[in-house]
């Protein structure tokens, strides 16, 4: 058996045995301690301030009648919003702690409002559909950045764009 063969044997069987060792991933992340609650709140309101400032910028440049960079203005917008839910759903179960999430099983789980405020149970568990913003800026962010590659066309290997 030559050397080349055994070696692409040996990076198969590692690749077999870290797929077929796989565990459950949780689409989840909590924060542990009130201190990574705050720090991670700052980076969305970061975030969130950064994406205001970039539409702020493309308009006053008037890049926004170019199709790639309306497409990324589309972005920052629904990235906006995406950061605006996702504030309040930390607000409302990490920091106030006025929503509880109880797990009643596979695929089941129960939103438990304090005070017995069910409309605010209601309100969190819509806010946990953040995929909904965050999904739609990366569409959008994707768009435009494919749609200006298009515009600069090809570049020669060795060359860069001017």
């Amino acid at each position: 058996m030559k050397p080349k063969s055994i070696i692409i044997n040996l990076v198969g069987s590692i690749l077999f045995l870290v797929v077929a060792a796989v565990s459950p991933a949780l689409a989840t992340q909590g924060h542990t301690g009130i201190e990574g609650v705050w720090v991670h709140q700052f980076a969305h309101l970061f975030f969130l301030f950064s994406m205001m400032l970039l539409i702020y910028w493309l308009r006053q440049a008037g890049l926004v009648k170019v199709p790639g960079w309306r497409y990324i203005q589309y972005a920052a917008l629904f990235f906006i919003l995406w950061n605006v839910d996702t504030l309040l759903v930390h607000f409302l179960d990490e920091q106030i702690q006025a929503v509880r999430v109880d797990n009643l099983g596979d695929w089941r789980i129960r939103v438990v409002a304090t005070g017995g405020r069910t409309w605010l149970a209601a309100v969190y568990y819509l806010a946990k559909l953040d995929h909904l913003l965050c999904v739609p800026a990366m569409i959008f962010l994707m768009l435009g950045l494919r749609h200006m590659l298009k515009e600069v066309g090809p570049v020669e290997s060795g060359k860069g764009v001017r």
